[in-house]
C-alpha cells in the first residue's frame, strides 16, 4: 500500500509543527557555531560588531537580548573571554569578546563533527 500523495490537513499541520521545532533547535545550535566562527575570524569584537556580521553570515536577525544572553552563556562556560575596552573619545567601556583556548578547541571539535 502506498502513502497518499497529498497529506491530510492534520498530517500537514503535524509536519509543519515538526519542521518549526527542528528549525528552532537548529537555529540555536547554528547560532553558537556562527558566533564562534565570527569571533575567531574577526575577534576580539564587541557585540555591536558581531551582530551585523551574524546577519550577513546567516541571513538571520538576532535580538540584542538574544545575542548578549548567548555571549554570556559562552563566556560563563569558558568558551569566550571578555575584556573591558575603553572607547575612544567617550571614555565609556565596552566588552570585547574573543575565543579562549577551550573555545578554539570546542569550535574545532564541532567543525570536525560537521564534516
Amino acid at each position: 500500500m502506498s502513502a497518499p500523495s497529498t497529506p491530510s490537513a492534520e498530517d500537514a499541520e503535524w509536519a509543519e509543527e515538526l519542521a518549526r521545532s527542528w528549525v528552532e533547535v537548529y537555529k540555536k545550535s547554528a547560532t553558537t557555531l556562527a558566533l564562534l566562527r565570527i569571533i575567531r575570524r574577526h575577534g576580539p569584537l564587541a557585540a555591536a560588531g558581531i551582530s551585523p556580521r551574524f546577519t550577513e553570515t546567516t541571513g538571520w536577525t538576532l535580538t540584542d537580548r538574544g545575542l548578549y544572553r548567548t555571549l554570556r552563556r559562552l563566556a560563563d562556560s569558558g568558551v569566550l573571554t571578555s575584556a573591558k575596552v575603553e572607547v575612544a573619545r567617550t571614555g565609556a567601556k565596552r566588552q570585547d569578546f574573543s575565543l579562549t583556548p577551550v573555545g578554539r578547541a570546542y569550535l574545532e571539535r564541532i567543525e570536525r563533527e560537521l564534516v
